[in-house]
């Protein structure tokens, strides 16, 4: 069994997925052995199929069919039939024998039925399994040429008709329908294979728009049609290398399918192609790609085919003009601009876009704030801080935040005029403190704590109001100074918090009762912090979690 033991699994499957996979080993059946594979079926959300790869010198690994394991992990279920294989170790080797001589002899048996025998065998298995029937025929189809056999075939297996009930594909139907749907991507690979690239190029075509046709009647939630896209995208790519398709004719399908509302679905990306389209190729890549931008400027498809086309071509004016054609509103299109102007080292027209874009603001309040930073870290840069502080500043006028606040300072600091402007700052604030709007006097509060001056903040506090957070914050700066009104805070807050449940509100609690004993400690009063204590054990005794954490802290 290649020393398979619970320790090799774990470590393959991390300690959560390893977990998890042990309620499932009773839902292991139909183990099946091979030469250094084993099969099961193990029953989940559905019936998924493991394998597990065991022998020789590698590590053990696996493949599972579920969500989690196609993405290529080692996932609950193989851990489910590793344990189930570790628990019939003393049988493993007799049935692995078994297994083997069953291969051989009906290898054996095969080779030697005669010709009319054999093809008995086939037509009997042929008319029993249906999935057997279709790839036999596709195959068939193939080997004749028969190019409009194999596209009635393709059309078929797309087809999610007879998974639909009402018109949709149900989660519980999906994958049996993409279990036939991707049959249409080997078949297709098949006929570049065997030297019919033009006729596999043409029906992946038609495969991928037959696939974008049903996938929004498909609940696709594990992204099973995704890879079946992904999978004839990759088919066509094959096939066209091998067929050599018409540079223009490709660069039209190419520039149509990425513009199409269904590109997600195969992700086709027609730089991959330069090779194939070559010089002429690209050319008309380039052409069909700036006239559908050009009919329709602000789609994004358009926009990212052109910006994608425009950077691989390095031609930077025309990714500008892509952008300057949807100039948002709040200035980030300028920001965009900016930033691509100053990689290709044209400074001094990024600096003129960012200005623009603070310009062409109507409310300096919306601008993106990452435009004031770029332009303000610009200025700085160039040697022109007062340039700096006055967007800060007028920044800070139309967004009166504790950010936009700290970022003034910066800007003030460096233009060494920071008493000045804070006096300003502070004006502004406090006229919008009034008693009537309490947001104004938060943030008044918190500007004035981030200053590092707690009395002022005290005081506008105590005139305009604050909320609990920020009397939190004042009761932690102030119990050297204050800590009668340090304490009475934390009363308060404490009080609230004993009709709480929950060790998140415990944590808080005991927080809050370290500041209350360090408050009567500062005051000279630590008998009445044991008597609040004694009775605040009292009312709380049922809180089990409560009264551990607060022994665990010595209260």
């Amino acid at each position: 069994m290649g020393g398979l033991t619970e320790a090799k699994l774990r470590a393959l499957a991390g300690e959560r997925s390893f977990e998890r996979g042990l309620p499932y080993v009773d839902e292991v059946s139909g183990v099946e052995f091979g030469d250094g594979w084993i099969r099961a079926w193990v029953r989940g959300t559905e019936r998924y199929e493991v394998e597990l790869l065991l022998g020789g010198r590698r590590k053990p690994a696996g493949t599972c069919d579920c969500p989690y394991g196609r993405e290529g992990n080692f996932c609950k279920h193989l851990v489910a039939l590793g344990l189930t294989l570790i628990a019939q170790e003393a049988d493993l080797a007799r049935r692995r024998k078994a297994a083997r001589d069953r291969t051989r002899g009906l290898d054996a048996w095969l080779t030697g039925l005669s010709r009319g025998d054999l093809l008995a065998l086939v037509r009997e298995e042929v008319a029993e399994d249906r999935n057997l029937r279709r790839r036999l025929e596709l195959r068939a189809a193939s080997a004749r040429g028969d190019v409009a056999g194999i596209r009635s075939r393709i059309r078929e297996l797309l087809d999610s008709g007879p998974f639909a009930q009402y018109g949709y594909v149900e989660y519980a139907d999906a994958r049996a329908y993409a279990d036939q749907a991707r049959q249409a991507v080997d078949t297709i690979r098949s006929l570049t294979a065997s030297g019919r690239a033009a006729d596999a190029m043409t029906l992946a075509r038609e495969a991928i728009g037959l696939l974008a046709a049903v996938v929004e009647s498909v609940d696709d939630s594990d992204g099973r049609l995704g890879e079946i896209g992904a999978g004839l995208a990759d088919a066509h790519h094959e096939a066209c290398c091998a067929a050599g398709p018409d540079p223009e004719e490709l660069a039209h399908w190419l520039v149509t399918r990425a513009l199409d509302d269904a590109a997600d679905l195969t992700d086709i990306d027609p730089l991959d192609y330069a090779d194939l389209l070559g010089e002429r190729g690209m050319a008309a890549l380039r052409r069909y790609a700036i006239a559908a931008w050009q009919a329709n400027r602000t789609g994004w498809a358009e926009k990212h085919l052109m910006q994608r086309l425009a950077k691989s071509g390095r031609d930077i004016d025309m990714v500008i003009a892509v952008h300057a054609a949807d100039l948002a509103p709040n200035g980030h299109t300028h920001l965009l601009i900016a930033r691509e102007l100053d990689t290709a080292g044209r400074t001094a027209e990024a600096l003129e876009w960012a200005e623009r874009g603070i310009r062409e603001t109507a409310d300096l309040a919306t601008v993106d704030t990452a435009l004031i930073d770029h332009l303000a870290d610009r200025y700085t840069r160039i040697g022109r801080p007062a340039d700096a502080l006055t967007l800060r500043r007028d920044r800070f006028a139309a967004r009166r935040t504790l950010l936009a606040y700290q970022q003034l300072r910066a800007a003030a600091i460096a233009a060494a005029c920071w008493p000045t402007e804070r006096e300003k700052a502070l004006a502004l604030l406090r006229a919008d403190a009034e008693p009537a709007d309490t947001r104004g006097g938060r943030v008044l509060v918190d500007i004035l704590l981030d200053d590092g001056d707690v009395e002022a903040a005290w005081r506008t506090a105590g005139e305009y109001g604050a909320h609990d957070g920020q009397w939190l914050t004042l009761a932690d700066h102030s119990r050297p100074t204050r800590p009668a009104d340090a304490l009475a805070v934390y009363l308060r807050l404490a009080t609230r918090l004993t009709h709480e449940t929950g060790n998140r509100a415990y944590q808080q609690l005991v927080s809050l009762l370290l500041g209350i004993r360090d408050c009567h400690r500062r005051l000279g009063t630590p008998d009445d912090f044991t008597a609040y204590i004694t009775d605040l054990r009292a009312a709380q005794k049922r809180k089990r979690n409560l009264m551990r954490l607060m022994d665990e802290y010595g209260l």
